[in-house]
Formats: structure tokens, sequence, C-alpha cells
């Protein structure tokens, strides 16, 4: 089994109906990818990406509003409202984004500090997002008490150093496409350190897909190929990741467990 972490079905291109979302989680499952959880991004956008997957029950959902995408501040309560929906096993994506916004930061700071209050009040971990606001990302985790729910560190290109202070934190590293780059030496040096039961793989599709399917649109299929570099990467076998990363997406995401329990 394999389980794309974070992806976004509700932007492929490819899927404009759910027959052809159907085939895109038909050509996923003959990878050997059972599960993925589909990241809200937008505040408006959380009931049409519920409404495209709700048939599908090996597709879990998060509730949250992306650092680019704030824009005006959040309707907190909507947030939480949305977290009640049964599918939803995590808060976000949510962080900061200091290389596409460093004009919004403080609108960054206010909203990521109110998605990491709703985190702890609703007790599901936190997607987080960042770029080239590495201090700013663990401070505010810390200073939010974020550990007492954990999280992951989706798409991840930062540095061993913020790796490691979000593993003390009780976060997981997630690794898209980006390691299978050419110019991802810096990335992949980071990702052979990670321990085995705090690292994720993941498309972030339809963006970032990896080779050999680059300038492709991304889809959850495509997590078996980040999989298998991963595995080689780090001297493993590919079926020993497949399994260590499906037990740590539901030892992270318990709700998620308990509805594939149900």
């Amino acid at each position: 089994m394999l389980i794309d972490s974070h992806c976004h079905l509700d932007r492929l291109k490819a899927a404009p109906d759910q027959q052809t979302l159907e085939n895109i989680l038909a050509s996923a499952k003959a990878r050997g990818v059972d599960y993925m959880l589909c990241v809200n991004v937008r505040q408006q956008g959380f009931e049409s990406m519920r409404d495209k997957v709700a048939a599908f029950e090996q597709i879990f959902l998060s509730s949250g509003v992306h650092p680019l995408d704030v824009k005006e501040g959040l309707d907190v309560e909507q947030i939480r409202r949305f977290a009640t929906d049964p599918k939803v096993v995590a808060i976000g994506e949510t962080g900061l984004d200091y290389f596409y916004a460093d004009d919004t930061k403080l609108l960054q700071q206010q909203c990521f500090e109110q998605q990491i209050a709703l985190a702890v009040e609703v007790n599901k971990p936190l997607i987080v997002h960042t770029r080239d606001a590495r201090e700013d990302t663990i401070n505010m985790l810390k200073q939010g008490n974020a550990d007492k729910v954990g999280g992951v560190l989706h798409c991840f290109t930062e540095n061993w150093e913020m790796a490691k202070a979000a593993i003390d934190l009780g976060f997981y590293i997630s690794v898209s496409g980006i390691v299978t780059f050419k110019n991802a030496g810096d990335l992949r040096t980071v990702i052979r350190k990670v321990p085995q039961d705090r690292l994720l793989v993941e498309t972030d599709s339809p963006y970032l897909a990896p080779i050999p399917h680059r300038g492709q649109e991304n889809q959850p299929a495509y997590v078996r190929d980040v999989a298998e570099f991963v595995a080689e990467l780090r001297g493993e076998r590919y079926e020993e990741l497949a399994e260590y990363t499906s037990n740590n997406f539901f030892n992270l995401f318990k709700d998620a467990a308990r509805l594939v329990g149900r």
C-alpha cells in the first residue's frame, strides 16, 4: 500500500467530471496507491472540493487556507465548521511563504497563528507550507503549542536544521517530486537523514510532476515514482518505504485511520 499524503484533486484539469476522476483514481490504484489526502487551500473552495470527491472513500480531506490565499484574513468559524466533516483529518494547508508574498508577512502570520490555535482546539494535525520562512515557521509552531497535535511540513525544500526542529516538535517531513529534479542535491541530502518514522511521500498534484513525468500534469499515481526514487536514495527497498510511510500517515492523521476501519 502507498499513500499520496498531499494532493489537490479539485485542481486537476484532467478531472472536470466524476468519470474522469474515477479513471485517475483507478490509475493510482493500479500503481498501488490506495489512499490520498485532498488538501484545501482557499476559504471558499472547501465545499466544491468536498463535493467533487465525496463518492470516494479512499480520499481524505483537510480544511484550511494557504498563506498565498489569505488575502483579507480568515473566517475561522467557517474553517472550524468545515473541520467537523467526518472526512476532514487535518487543518491546513496553512503556513508562511515569504518567497512569493514577502509583502503580506504580517497577515500570513496572523492567519497561521489562528489556524494553529484552531488545530489545537479541534485536536487535528497541521499541514504546513513553508518557504523562505524557516525561523518564523518554527517559532510560531512552538509558540502556538503545535506539538500538542503535530503535523507535517509538506513538499519540504528547506535545510536539515529546519527539518530537525520540526521533527523535535513531533512533526513529519513530506517529500514530493522535487526530490527527483536535477538541482535537488541539497534536498536529497536532507531526505537521507529523516528518520523512517517521520517521513511521508506526496505528489502535490497537479503541480511538480516527478521525473519521468516532468512537464505533465501531476497526479496521485506518480507518488509511486517519488517513493521508488526516495527508497533508492535512502538505500531501502521500495516495499519497506511504502509500508512505513503508510503507517506514518495513519499515525499522524488518526481520524483517517478511524475512517479506514469503519
